[in-house]
């Protein structure tokens, strides 16, 4: 079956195949109303994405991960002491029953870890702190 579409007011050919038990609707099968209106369709093209800005020293505030989401703490993966690169794993939060994963937003030594396991975070909470 052929049908014409119409996507930024360029207008399409285009075969479709109907598979055996399916429905088919034919013109005027399904009048068009008063209240239908058509809507412009966007396609996506795919866009570079920027490259990541090189890691700067942090100092005060900028040393501390903290929580993006509200969850519970599943898995603490990172120790104090140990040197953690960014996007290096922190800590694994429980949020609706789907595990999300925070990693280190900088490079350097955990100082701290500021939750334990089965505690329940906030969005903004710090998790842990960096030297």
């Amino acid at each position: 079956m052929q049908l014409t579409m119409t996507i930024d007011g360029k207008k399409y050919r285009v075969d479709v195949e109907v598979e055996e038990g399916e429905e088919v609707r034919t013109e005027g099968a399904f009048p068009p109303t008063a209240t239908m209106q058509a809507y412009p369709v966007y396609l996506a093209h795919p866009t570079a994405t920027p490259p990541l800005a090189a890691p700067t020293p942090a100092s005060g505030s900028e040393k501390i991960c903290r929580s993006p989401i509200a969850g519970v703490v599943f898995k603490i993966v990172a120790q104090v002491g140990q040197h953690l690169e960014v996007n290096d794993l922190l800590v694994v939060l429980e949020a609706m029953k789907m595990e999300t994963n925070i990693t280190a937003h900088m490079s350097g030594k955990v100082e701290k870890i500021l939750v334990s396991v089965g505690e329940a975070v906030q969005p903004g909470q710090a998790i842990a702190e960096f030297a």
